[in-house]
């Protein structure tokens, strides 16, 4: 018996919930959708049924722009926060925000991350075509850039497989419903799950 418990206790060191936060914007958020059908809610979701114990808190607030998350940061990422999946820049982007400051605003929300020691997977977006191609070689390798600064994970487009997909986005042709919603979950799930692979052994 005594044998078995020294066995068995372990196993209880690896039963700590690990806490993410989903920081972001809309996409983040889940614009128009239920609760239940944000990004954040389908990822906890499946991660668990992949035998995670992890909670996902959403912390995406609808129009935010770099500088809104790097105003709200601070308390928007509680202590005691395991890892955050940081999305934004949408906005930017559709405001025509200098990619220089956007930037600039994605660099200061890293730094202090990096210095409560809270890991980052950081997610990219990509500039509208209606933007024009200078705005976008500006825009776009913001986050590549970024990620190897900091040396982050990053996933590099969060709308992958929905932007140009019928039947994945409400009728304002931005934001994704829930059948979009599943598949931005099914397409990042394998990088999250590294990145909980990363956290595990910090």
């Amino acid at each position: 018996m005594s044998v078995m418990c020294l066995v068995a206790l372990p196993a209880g060191a690896q039963d700590r919930t690990l806490q993410l936060v989903g920081f972001g914007d809309s996409l983040m958020a889940g614009y128009q959708l239920a609760p239940s059908e944000s990004y954040t809610a389908k990822l906890e979701a499946a991660l668990k049924a992949k035998g995670h114990n992890v909670v996902v808190t959403n912390a995406g607030v609808s129009g935010d722009t770099t500088s809104g998350g790097l105003s709200r940061i601070d308390w928007s990422v509680p202590d005691g926060t395991d890892g955050v999946i940081l999305e934004l820049g949408a906005n930017d982007a559709l405001r025509g925000i200098s990619p220089e400051q956007s930037e600039k605003n994605l660099d200061a929300v890293l730094a202090r991350l990096k210095e409560r020691n809270i890991p980052v997977l950081l997610v990219g977006i990509v500039a509208p075509p209606n933007m024009g191609s200078d705005y976008a070689d500006r825009f776009n390798p913001i986050y590549e850039r970024l990620a190897q600064k900091y040396s982050v994970k990053l996933y590099p487009f969060f709308l992958d497989g929905v932007v140009t997909v019928e039947g994945t986005q409400l009728d304002d042709g931005m934001h994704p419903n829930a059948r979009g919603v599943d598949i931005m979950v099914d397409k990042s799930l394998a990088l999250v799950e590294s990145f909980l692979g990363d956290i595990d052994h910090k």
